[in-house]
């Protein structure tokens, strides 16, 4: 698996890419964007998605997803909302695998990424790739530990070894659905815990939302068939925690502006990239209803980001909420 195609020339498909290259693979990454393909190209750089990081000369560009016929194996790293377009005129190398690198669940199905895929790429092998991951700091090669999850650990041997190097390193897992719900659910609930700060409610609030939001993600994996102590590793806890506690968190920035009293179109006005959790709140809201399970602090975020419910009045609800034992937290009401 030396050939490798990344398909999404953002920050984090940039920076797979950087990682791969400087572990002396042979990169191709595809971007939708033109100026971002002849940025990487010409100036070996990406000044849009991941300015002021300088890119290996390894690191090449392509606007044409033919050239995904080619490769050993396929990074999946566009936007969620958009998975299902961009694969669904894929054609691959008769064994080469996909490893999701995508972090959501599509708005229209509530469909996991792996979901997607198998419609749109039926019969592929399928890995989810998770975790506490700034795209600006693994470009770096910074220190930085994921999930590489696959339910055959025969190919997931294999992943670890095509994608692991000194600084970027993969801890095996066989339960992809765990690591999807652990990726996807943590945007949401860090734009919870940014509303918080933002809002001025306190460090304990904030410490008491990342738990129950833990729990959440839990619960959901659980209904999804995942298993709950997935989500205590990298990919649930580790992912969370990250994403909750710092400024760069696109979800968690998110949360602290709105909190301050800004809103959701004059932020995303601003900025180029995407946040997951925004789309992915309405879509976790609605599989976890067609499930069974409850999961409020998402709901709550739902209501806020789509429904036009004011923040104070969601706290309110939320702190206004039964009682209830804290053993058994994926227990579907708990």
């Amino acid at each position: 698996m030396n050939r490798i195609f990344i398909l999404g020339g953002g920050a984090w498909g940039t920076a797979l890419a950087q990682t791969l290259a400087r572990a002396d693979r042979e990169v191709l990454l595809w971007a939708h964007e033109t100026d971002t393909v002849a940025a990487i190209n010409a100036g070996h750089e990406n000044p849009v998605f991941l300015p002021g990081v300088a890119l290996d000369p390894g690191v090449r560009a392509t606007a044409d997803l033919a050239e995904a016929a080619r490769a050993e194996l396929v990074l999946l790293a566009v936007p969620a909302q958009f998975v299902r377009a961009v694969t669904g005129g894929l054609t691959l190398a008769p064994a080469a695998p996909v490893v999701i690198c995508t972090k959501g669940v599509e708005t229209r199905t509530g469909a996991l990424m792996s979901e997607v895929l198998s419609e749109t790429l039926p019969g592929v092998a399928v890995a989810v790739l998770s975790g506490p991951t700034f795209a600006s700091e693994v470009a770096r090669g910074q220190p930085t530990a994921v999930t590489l999850a696959a339910s055959d650990r025969v190919l997931g041997e294999k992943l670890v070894a095509a994608l692991g190097s000194r600084a970027f390193r993969p801890y095996l897992s066989d339960d992809p659905v765990g690591a999807e719900i652990g990726g996807a659910i943590k945007n949401v609930e860090a734009i919870a815990c940014g509303i918080v700060v933002g809002r001025g409610l306190g460090e304990n609030a904030r410490a008491a939302l990342l738990t129950r939001g833990l729990a959440e993600m839990m619960r959901l994996a659980v209904a999804k068939g995942g298993r709950h102590e997935t989500l205590f590793g990298l990919s649930g806890l580790g992912d969370l925690t990250l994403t909750c506690t710092s400024l760069q968190s696109r979800n968690y920035s998110l949360g602290v502006a709105l909190g301050e009293g800004r809103t959701l179109a004059e932020i995303q006005g601003a900025r180029r990239s995407v946040a997951e959790g925004v789309s992915t709140a309405p879509a976790a809201v609605a599989l976890a209803t067609r499930v069974g399970v409850e999961m409020p602090i998402a709901a709550g975020i739902d209501a806020i980001l789509h429904r036009g419910a004011a923040i104070d009045e969601v706290v309110a609800t939320l702190l206004a909420r039964p009682f209830r034992s804290e053993s058994g937290l994926s227990d579907a009401k708990s």
